[in-house]
């Protein structure tokens, strides 16, 4: 039912057979290996983006698309000395509950404040409220767009009679 062989469950470290330690959630992990500092920092990013209730063998297609998504943004922050990367995101809001969200910014956080430059594509006014500069494509959307109608600050991009961003900028 575990597995693994009887010959394999017998080996222990501080108590534990490779079955025990992979149903450790992260959190409960971060104090397992609490002297072995390559693997706390690892867990510690895990548990920064909201993780720590994650099992270490969980299997990932058992994750929401929020989990997933902070779990792959996440172990771009665990190379360390990763800086002057830029980062595309492509909507990466898009099916994220928001509580998700929250955590996904907080994570976006990590990598801004690492040194590196994240850019994405995004129509979640949540998200695009937090960014530090926004380019508005418009007016429209298809063969009636792709001209840059504004670009600025969320303060800025607000004051903006021909953004429909600015405009739901103000609105929210």
């Amino acid at each position: 039912g575990k597995r693994y062989k009887r010959e394999v469950l017998k080996i222990r470290w501080k108590g534990k057979n490779i079955y025990d330690v992979l149903e450790l959630t992260v959190d409960e992990a971060l104090s397992f290996f609490s002297e072995l500092q390559g693997i706390v920092k690892k867990l510690e990013i895990l548990s920064s983006v909201g993780l720590g209730y994650l099992r270490l063998g969980q299997p990932l297609s058992t994750l929401s698309g929020g989990e997933a998504q902070r779990l792959k943004i996440s172990s771009e922050l665990a190379i360390s000395n990763r800086k002057n990367y830029l980062y595309i995101l492509d909507e990466p809001s898009v099916g994220l509950h928001p509580h998700d969200i929250k955590k996904l910014l907080i994570v976006l956080d990590k990598l801004v404040d690492a040194g590196n430059t994240v850019i994405m594509v995004e129509h979640n006014i949540d998200i695009i409220k937090y960014a530090d500069w926004i380019i508005d494509l418009g007016p429209g959307g298809g063969v009636d767009g792709g001209r840059v109608v504004a670009s600025g600050s969320p303060e800025l991009l607000m004051e903006s009679v021909e953004s429909a961003t600015g405009i739901a900028l103000r609105d929210n």
